[in-house]
């Protein structure tokens, strides 16, 4: 069955795009550990390896959905800058612990190698502990300094949640339970909806909050944001099977090498490329509903059905 594509408005989204990615990365380097201020400490090579990780480049697509949800009700860019460094951060520190030894057990992550192949496994484990805890004393920083404290607070709260047990670790969990193991389609969008889909919901909640939206809006745009998760993961597992490492710049084939149940899978390439463009116009169909325009969100959260990587 053919999905009916939600059209946008025409723009130089590549432009934008770059724009947008260039100003997060300023970003996030003003909130990390400058290094060179503290080769005196013994402790040095922490700052390097969370430095490190977390420069190794990326789509930012976490700290952009934050500052384009946020754009999307009216807020303020200076209010969400700490809370886009603290996203990318625990984003960051869950790759780090995914790619160790005892997780997915991969050396190369972005096209470089990953934390642990060049500092070594525990200071890999050291490395995601740190920007974990560096993520929120960031945003807790952030929340001190702005005028608009509740929202702020709110935010924060969104941010624990869903990185914790209830979110990303809740389905890190459910992983490995079920690793190397055939799952059902229900178990996987299980799996899905807190190991991936919890850190997007996060990331679009956090903007929406610190902008001011409703109670009733940000429900809204959790739901949006979990359809954009799946459709992420969807895409994820495709382009797993059917990339490069070169353009992927990490292994290609990994989840078929691990005996993990993938929607490709489970549903077939055509199904599983069609399901990421039905979640993704749902997304934008129920953002739109809101009444608010920002055609830069509408553009990237439709981006997601062609990206190569």
């Amino acid at each position: 069955m053919e999905v009916k594509k939600v059209q946008v408005k025409s723009m130089n989204f590549s432009e934008e795009l770059n724009k947008r990615t260039s100003y997060i990365e300023d970003v996030i380097r003003k909130f990390l550990i400058n290094e060179n201020d503290y080769r005196n400490d013994r402790q040095i090579q922490i700052y390097e390896a969370m430095n490190y990780s977390v420069l190794a480049g990326g789509k930012r697509l976490r700290p952009m959905l934050v500052l384009e949800t946020s754009r999307l009700f009216g807020g303020n860019d200076k209010d969400v800058d700490p809370f886009m460094a603290a996203i990318e951060m625990i984003h960051t520190y869950s790759l780090v612990h995914d790619d160790l030894p005892a997780m997915d057990n991969d050396e190369y992550r972005r096209g470089r190698k990953t934390t642990h192949a060049v500092y070594g496994e525990a200071m890999g484990i050291l490395t995601g502990d740190a920007l974990l805890n560096y993520s929120f004393e960031t945003a807790l920083k952030g929340t001190l300094e702005t005028e608009n404290k509740e929202n702020a607070l709110k935010a924060l709260c969104i941010l624990a949640n869903k990185a914790g047990v209830f979110g990303m670790i809740g389905g890190q969990v459910v992983d490995i339970k079920n690793n190397g193991s055939a799952i059902d389609l229900d178990t996987l969008d299980y799996i899905n909806e807190l190991k991936t889909g919890a850190l997007i919901e996060a990331s679009m909640m956090m903007g929406a909050v610190l902008a001011g939206a409703d109670e009733n809006e940000t429900k809204v745009i959790e739901q949006a944001a979990s359809y954009i998760g799946q459709a992420f993961q969807i895409q994820d597992d495709i382009l797993d099977v059917t990339s490069t490492s070169e353009v992927l710049g990490k292994p290609v084939l990994s989840d078929e090498k691990n005996n993990k149940s993938t929607y490709v899978s489970l549903l077939g390439i055509e199904k599983a490329s069609l399901k990421v463009n039905e979640l993704t116009n749902k997304a934008i169909e129920m953002i739109k509903s809101l009444n608010y325009e920002n055609e830069f969100l509408f553009e990237l959260i439709d981006s997601l059905i062609y990206r190569k990587k």
